[in-house]
């Protein structure tokens, strides 16, 4: 297909009813997902809607620290960083649990460099790559998602594409063949219904903000804080399994380790010291976890500890790491909110936070032992994180605590969905003209999540996605 054949104008005519808009592709949800997904689209040439239904663009996405999963990087390559698809691979895998579908990790690592390079021809800048959730090497590369966002908005715009902003759709309309044509919409202005002649995508996030969902699925994750997008009460999900869609990972749904309890949605307050060099500790002081697990795993575990709260333990050494406005690191920024206790001695430290001194003192004495070797810890700790790290011994004043929950930022798991991003039925077979992406989907992460790959995703299949609907797409008329 030749994406410069035909006027853009021409493919928004309405076809059959005239009263009803036609498109060539209906993306639904504005996250990273959907606004690759609808730039690709509109910049190979097709007509382009874009429904979101709160009042602004970004879902969860702009509620996100702003990390990407890339291997063979410019960035890598100026830090001397040893990686490889190969090694990425086998720490999706590990993580997952195996329970990952490898035609969709597959699919990741042959197209995440050229997503890559799409980003940043788009003007997006990694200003740093560190190791984190999961990795065997440094490979999340942060960067200002809002202006991601923004710059994705903006591109999509240029090249003829719309967006309705508060039009909720609420079904997938279908043919006599079962093939989807597209959705109904609830707006202000009532419920109508748009046509989409390629297909539609779902964008539509995870279900964080269901409780109902959550009830179904997941109710131990009830008492994690919940996060993400306030539109994510999945709607995606929910229009898809009405029609016989797949679903996968959902018994995997599982907060992050990290926020405190007073998380707003104003800034994502998310901080992994544990990495650094902390330790978790309960309210009694007592370490209850190895802390180099993958953040979704620590999730789980704080849930299981009175009050399902914790608390990073760590010094001066560890405080010094702090970079402000780098999501996971930024120290400053939550001590300015009064969320960290600082004080000189451990005893003054568990006095402020409420835990109980001479457990803490005792937990850190024996941390300290086996970080020294002179006896094995007691959790089976060896690194900072992943396998990779030194670990260093919690001994420099001041100290510092920061009491924490589990954060329940998206769901990971959903729709099943092909190489291809074609949702299938529950039989393995593909629903004609219906696409997902992004955090409505299952399969990809499997049993956890590796920081960076939920944005990492979300672009890299919004780019598939668009090119396989441009691919087997024809201009109007065309027989």
């Amino acid at each position: 297909m030749s994406s410069a054949s035909h006027d853009i104008r021409d493919r928004t005519v309405p076809r059959g009813d005239p009263d009803i808009p036609a498109y060539d592709l209906v993306v639904v949800g504005s996250g990273i997902a959907g606004l690759t997904a609808a730039t690709s689209a509109a910049e190979f040439g097709l007509a382009v809607l874009l429904l979101e239904k709160t009042e602004r663009i970004g879902g969860s996405s702009a509620m996100s620290g702003g990390w990407f999963a890339f291997t063979g990087t410019d960035e890598q390559a100026e830090a001397a960083i040893a990686d490889s698809a190969e090694l990425f691979l086998a720490d999706l895998l590990e993580a997952g649990q195996h329970r990952n579908d490898r035609a969709l990790l597959e699919t990741y690592l042959r197209h995440q460099h050229k997503t890559y390079r799409w980003l940043k021809a788009h003007g997006v800048v990694f200003d740093e790559v560190e190791i984190s959730s999961g990795q065997s090497a440094p490979r999340s590369h942060h960067t200002a998602i809002k202006d991601v966002l923004a710059g994705l908005h903006a591109a999509f715009t240029a090249a003829g594409g719309h967006i309705q902003l508060e039009h909720r759709a609420t079904h997938l309309r279908r043919d006599c063949s079962g093939r989807i044509t597209g959705v109904t919409v609830e707006s202000a202005d009532g419920q109508h219904q748009i046509t989409a002649r390629a297909g539609v995508a779902l964008a539509t996030g995870g279900f964080s903000r269901s409780t109902e969902l959550l009830s179904t699925f997941a109710p131990e994750q009830l008492t994690a804080i919940p996060y993400g997008g306030k539109g994510n009460t999945g709607d995606g999900l929910r229009m898809a399994w009405r029609l016989g869609a797949g679903l996968a990972d959902m018994s995997c749904v599982s907060g992050t380790f990290g926020s405190h309890p007073d998380t707003g949605e104003d800034f994502h307050e998310l901080l992994t010291a544990y990495y650094m060099g902390a330790i978790i500790v309960n309210k009694l002081g007592r370490r209850f976890v190895d802390e180099s697990r993958d953040y979704k795993s620590l999730g789980r575990a704080v849930l299981t500890q009175p009050g399902a709260l914790g608390f990073e333990i760590f010094d001066a050494k560890v405080r010094a790491q702090s970079r402000r406005g780098v999501a996971l690191k930024d120290i400053d920024t939550l001590e300015d909110l009064g969320h960290v206790h600082r004080a000189d001695t451990l005893d003054e430290l568990a006095t402020q936070a409420g835990i109980d001194p001479a457990t803490l003192t005792d937990t850190v004495s024996r941390y300290n032992c086996a970080v020294t070797g002179a006896a094995p810890d007691d959790l089976g700790r060896t690194s900072l994180c992943h396998g990779v790290g030194q670990l260093q011994p919690i001994d420099t004043p001041p100290y510092f605590a920061y009491p924490a929950k589990s954060l329940l930022t998206s769901t990971y798991c959903g729709l099943t969905i092909n190489a291809h991003g074609q949702v299938l039925d529950i039989d393995g077979e593909v629903i004609d003209g219906l696409y997902a992406l992004g955090e409505v989907t299952g399969g990809f992460h499997g049993a956890s999540y590796i920081t960076g790959t939920s944005l990492g995703k979300g672009a890299v299949f919004g780019r598939v996605v668009a090119q396989h609907i441009a691919a087997h797409s024809r201009p109007p008329n065309s027989p």
